[in-house]
């Protein structure tokens, strides 16, 4: 049994490197085709260089009640109906072609509706080439003199580029020239008529700056999505007549630097625009288009065509190829025609165009909802995840939006009326995706080798043939065995025949030797010659070295004042980075402390909408309490009118008694005086009016404040048979005085506070209280009150009366240590207790349970006094 091999662990990747802080946004392109007749309404206007104006037809202003609303929308650039494909070229394309050179890699897809030029913008037309083939055409006129031998690159399966030597290189070309039908050198290439007119560009575009040390290959490929699958179009299937197998599709895999690629996919070494173009051609027969009802050939799929450059630095002589995988740049330049975006309803689309469209419009958009996303995530700082998956064609170009490369999108519109809400669609797509950023890919690395060597390698070989041809010798190397055999053929004398057929023959061996000995001299002479024409060479070589060494110096020269350039700018480059950093230091503390004056504004904003709340709370309450308090202010007014009528009314009915008392005093006094006094008097009958006040007066629930006719407590009082309790306050501010009448209290609770379990368990309540009097005397006051139960649950205490305890000196008035016992005035009784009683009449009341001390609630009800 064998035992289960350990897998290896994944090497963790190497990511092609980005520069984060540096972004540029997705460029976006307006391109505007003319209208198919004259006499068709319009509804874009091409307002400047950047900006285009889209208004509704007349019928979709009529449709929508009148509304008529015009809407401009702004773009990098804006290529009106008459701009021709080689301006169109130079502004958007001709820039990736740039990078495509220098490593880097870059995205260019047309976007719109059907019919709206999209097609037309990327291929061109016969006498008018789009951006494709001028792409291509660029390309080899940049590095055509630097193209390495076919086969010199080789691409692997895993999306990477192996580099052979020279020899394999010979062994893979002799294959391909072995095979059955022999391909013809691309200068003996017949270019197919069909196309040629639109690869005959006469512009001769190049790249001015192109690393000459370096060797170019250019390989190409062609891909289709169709339905949601990616098929190969430049796959040479078998051709089976009988039953023919439909096209297999591909799928995407991810290399070891994370980016998409077809797995399978024919990948095909060009080395001419014409033989590039002829691939395309070819895959682009394949392509799926269909006749609908807006476009005569519709495209069905989204194209994807794929220009990769494989480029290799020389070794240090300028000869071959640097054998080192790490040198090889690989870049890429994806060019994409998307399928229109499209409405059935328009199209009358049915059955497999129907589900074509659906299609279609699924994966434009899933591309939408990618840019919607990523243009969330880069302005509001979110980190939401990008469906790149839902896609074949987000996630192939996945890397792009990631920082791989610039990305270009040329918008087609199709200005007529019958377009404009699909237009409009497009416009706004087109706006938002001009403000989603790319981070900017770096530059790569040098090789470190001395610059500059394939032109030294060239310039020593044409000055070693000029020298060569100078002296009279061969030119090249081939020639020179040419010469040298020939001339030992021509300069040695022919032998002559060695047949002895006779033995006395005396001519064959003399003739022999004498050839031989003139062989000899010539041999000789040669040898000479030879020699000198070595030592000549070594003068020559010396002669060589010396102005290499020379050269060398000069060069060493220049590349010493370069070196010191490059350090001052290296030290420039650094103090900048340096103040970069301090910069973006800086900013970052800023920024900090701007997240930290937001964090602050917002609770500054949420505490004073607290605040606000809470006042608005206030606001309310006191209100209601005023409301409430105005209720109770209008009950008790009502009240205490309603008192003050029945005790006017009690005080008429006792001054009335007392009159009546007086004049029945002064009667019977009359009549004592009148009559004899032996003569016995009989007792007079009282009147109905002394009967009358002799009966019991219904009185209200407070009493008047006269003493000789109380008014009677409708509550019941406790029984005096029981006990009374008494509730002793005194507050502990209170200062022990030295009168010899103290007040004793028996049976109390002596308290410091008032308190409500305290008031329940007593039937009275006395506070002593006290003050300074205007004399400077401590004077002290005994508030005494009864206790009894409320509605509420609580205790409330109804005060009654007041005794003071003074001292005064001797000089002046007695001292009194208890109110005098003189009997006061009738009236002036009368106006203390009144006084008294308004003074006193107000009672504390606690609710059961209540965490508030007494004083809470105030009722006013004045006192009811005993009979």
């Amino acid at each position: 049994m064998k035992a289960a091999r350990a897998k290896t662990p994944r090497r963790p990747a190497l990511k092609k490197p980005s520069n984060p802080s540096l972004k540029d946004p997705v460029g976006v392109y307006c391109r505007v085709r003319p209208l198919s007749r004259p006499d068709q309404e319009c509804c874009i206007e091409v307002i400047n260089e950047t900006t285009v104006q889209i208004h509704p037809p007349e019928g979709y202003r009529i449709f929508r009640n009148g509304e008529y609303r015009e809407t401009q929308y702004s773009f990098k650039e804006v290529f009106g109906t008459l701009v021709v494909q080689k301006e169109l070229f130079d502004v958007v394309a001709k820039p990736l072609v740039e990078d495509l050179i220098r490593g880097k890699n870059g995205l260019l897809f047309t976007y719109g509706v059907t019919g709206s030029g999209k097609t037309h913008t990327m291929t061109g037309s016969p006498g008018d080439g789009g951006l494709l083939p001028r792409c291509l055409d660029m390309i080899f006129n940049s590095i055509g003199p630097f193209q390495a031998k076919r086969f010199v690159f080789k691409l692997d399966d895993k999306n990477g580029v192996d580099v052979q030597c020279e020899v394999d290189a010979l062994l893979e070309r002799q294959k391909r020239d072995a095979m059955p039908v022999p391909k013809t050198p691309s200068g003996k290439r017949q270019i197919d008529p069909e196309f040629a007119d639109m690869i005959n560009v006469q512009d001769h575009c190049k790249v001015e700056e192109v690393d000459e040390d370096n060797v170019y290959g250019v390989f190409v490929s062609y891909i289709e999505i169709y339905n949601n699958y990616i098929y190969d179009l430049l796959e040479e299937a078998p051709f089976e007549p009988i039953k023919p197998k439909p096209p297999q599709s591909k799928i995407l895999r991810e290399d070891q630097n994370h980016n998409m690629y077809v797995t399978g996919c024919t990948e095909v070494e060009v080395k001419s625009t014409e033989e590039a173009f002829e691939v395309f051609w070819r895959g682009q027969k394949k392509r799926r288009i269909a006749n609908t009802q807006l476009n005569r050939e519709s495209s069905r799929s989204h194209s994807v065509f794929i220009i990769k450059l494989a480029q290799a630095p020389l070794d240090a002589d300028g000869d071959n190829v640097l054998q080192e995988k790490e040198q090889i740049t690989l870049s890429q330049l994806s060019l994409v025609d998307l399928a229109g975006s499209e409405r059935t309803n328009r199209t009358k689309a049915e059955g497999n165009r129907l589900r074509e469209a659906g299609n279609i419009n699924q994966s434009l958009m899933t591309l939408r909802t990618c840019i919607e996303i990523l243009r969330e995530n880069q302005m509001y700082g979110t980190n939401k995840m990008v469906p790149y998956r839902d896609s074949k064609l987000t996630h192939l170009f996945k890397n792009y939006f990631d920082g791989e490369g610039k990305v270009r999108m040329i918008v087609c519109v199709n200005p007529k009326a019958e377009d404009y809400e699909e237009s409009l669609q497009v416009m706004r797509f087109a706006e938002m995706t001009q403000e989603v950023e790319v981070a900017r890919p770096v530059d790569r690395p040098l090789c470190g080798l001395t610059p500059g060597r394939r032109l030294r390698n060239q310039a020593f070989r044409e000055e070693l043939s000029r020298r060569l041809e100078m002296r009279g010798g061969p030119i090249n190397g081939e020639t020179e065995e040419q010469s040298v055999s020939e001339m030992f053929l021509q300069n040695f004398p022919p032998l002559p025949s060695c047949e002895l057929l006779d033995v006395n023959d005396d001519q064959t061996l003399p003739k022999l030797i004498e050839v031989l000995e003139k062989r000899h001299k010539l041999r000789q002479m040669l040898s000479e010659e030879f020699a000198k024409n070595v030592l000549a060479f070594k003068t020559m070589l010396q002669e060589f070295d010396s102005s290499v060494i020379s050269k060398e110096n000069y060069i060493q020269g220049k590349l010493s004042e370069k070196e010191k350039t490059i350090s001052g700018q290296k030290m420039e480059l650094e103090r900048l980075e340096k103040k970069i950093k301090t910069l973006e230091f800086k900013i970052d503390i800023l920024e900090k402390t701007a997240v930290i004056y937001e964090e602050d504004k917002r609770n500054l904003q949420q505490e004073l909408e607290n605040k606000s709340q809470k006042l608005q709370r206030q606001a309310s309450d006191k209100r209601r309490l005023e409301a409430r308090l105005q209720g109770m202010v209008a009950e008790t007014t009502m009240k205490w009118e309603k008192e003050c009528e029945r005790r006017v009314a009690a005080k008429q009915l006792e001054m009335q008694n007392k009159l009546w008392v007086k004049d029945e005093k002064l009667k019977q006094l009359k009549a004592i005086v009148t009559e004899p006094k032996n003569e016995k008097s009989e007792k007079p009958e009282r009147p109905s009016r002394e009967r009358d006040r002799e009966k019991p007066v219904q009185r209200s629930v407070s009493p008047p404040p006269v003493p000789n006719a109380p008014p009677v407590r409708l509550r019941h009082r406790r029984s005096r048979s029981a006990g009374e309790r008494w509730v002793d306050h005194k507050p502990p501010s209170n200062l022990p005085t030295e009168t010899v009448m103290q007040p004793h209290v028996p049976h109390a609770i002596t308290v410091a506070a008032a308190s409500e379990k305290a008031l329940a368990k007593c039937d009275k309540y006395m506070l002593t209280h006290q003050e300074l009097a205007s004399d400077g005397e401590i004077e002290t006051k005994l508030i005494k009150g009864d206790v009894f139960k409320t509605r509420g649950g609580g205790q409330a205490v109804q005060f009654t009366e007041i005794e003071t305890l003074k001292q005064e000196s001797p000089t002046g008035r007695k001292r009194r240590s208890s109110p005098s016992n003189a009997d006061p005035p009738e009236g002036a009784a009368d106006s203390e207790w009144t006084d008294v009683e308004t003074r006193c009449s107000v009672a504390v009341e606690m609710r059961a349970g209540s965490a508030l001390g007494p004083g809470y609630q105030h009722h006013a009800q004045p006192k009811r006094r005993k009979p």
